[in-house]
Parts: structure tokens; sequence; C-alpha cells
């Protein structure tokens, strides 16, 4: 797979709308609207897309992995009612006292994610998140941070103190399109 041919996603206020403290049903998934196309369109250009997500409300037993394989078979279901396809989830279940390497900001999802698709680094490698732990995930793995305003974008957009090189965007569909272009320009 050549570089670039992969785009991580963060979950809430990626693809769907946040819900405090958690999703705890897959009734709470709601779809951004343009989020499942925006993934359709990347797939129908030769791009794989995962997602890598912390669902610390598993460690704290809030709900059970039945409730959170639930909700990402209703993710499964969006994407390919849209004619799109997510190729992986990547999950941490802990909670952030738990000091687990996996768990964002900390750069272990991403380490497993170059780790399954045999790539030496995530240089160029897009990865899109709403919050300030997605970005500073992603910048430390060598990913390239995206931060969208949906979720909590715009919050960490103006809380600031963002990684260098964040590129911000209105939602995944603002962002899909401005990274075609680029890839066929």
């Amino acid at each position: 797979m050549s570089t670039g041919a992969l785009v991580i996603l963060d979950r809430e206020g990626v693809l769907n709308e946040c819900v405090a403290p958690f999703m705890r049903s897959p009734d709470d998934f709601k779809p951004i609207p343009g989020a499942f196309e925006a993934i359709a369109r990347l797939n129908q250009a030769g791009v794989r897309v995962v997602v890598a997500t912390n669902q610390a409300g598993v460690g704290r037993g809030l709900f059970d992995m039945r409730t959170v394989n639930a909700i990402h078979d209703r993710m499964h279901r969006a994407a390919v009612g849209a004619g799109g396809r997510i190729d992986a989830v990547f999950y941490c279940p802990h909670p952030e006292e738990a000091g687990c390497p996996c768990r964002k900001p900390r750069t272990g999802l991403f380490e497993e994610i170059a780790e399954r698709y045999d790539l030496r680094d995530l240089a160029g490698t897009a990865a899109v998140g709403d919050s300030i732990r997605d970005l500073q995930a992603a910048s430390k793995a060598g990913a390239r941070p995206v931060l969208v305003r949906t979720g909590k974008g715009r919050e960490t957009e103006r809380a600031g103190n963002l990684p260098s090189g964040v590129q911000v965007y209105d939602d995944l569909a603002g962002f899909t399109e401005d990274w075609l272009s680029r890839r066929a320009g």
C-alpha cells in the first residue's frame, strides 16, 4: 500500500454526534451529515479508512464489549449504506488512569495500525479527529493531524495549543474534498 492510501478517523465527533459522557447504546449513534458519504468517496478513490477510538466506558464498567460491537456494527452499516467501507476499528477500552499505551494521546493505536497495514511509518497518513488528544496522538505517531470542527472540534480549535501542522476543516466531507483534490492534482 502506498503512503497516503490510508486515512485514520476518530469516531465520536468525526463520524457521529458526541454523546455526553459516553455513547451507551447503538441507538445513541447519530451520524454526522456527510461523514459516511465522505468515507465512500475516499474508498472510491482507493483509500482505506480505519477508525481509532478511545472507549474508556468499557474499562469503567459503563457498558460492555457487546455494546461496543453493536455500536460499531451500526457504524459499519452506515458506511455500507452510503456506499463505503470502514476497513478496521482500533480501540482502547481503558480509562485514562490505567496509563494504557494505546489510549490517545499516546500512540499505541497508531502503532498497531502501522503494523497491521505494514507501513514503515505514518508520514503522509491523515489522522482526522475533533479533540486535542486525537491531534496529539497523530502528531506523536508521525501522522498528519487534521482537526474537524464537528463534535468538540470548535472547542478544540478555540482552545488553541494545537500541534504543529494541523489542518482544520469544517467536517469530514470538507477534508475529503480537499484531500482528494490534492491527490488528483
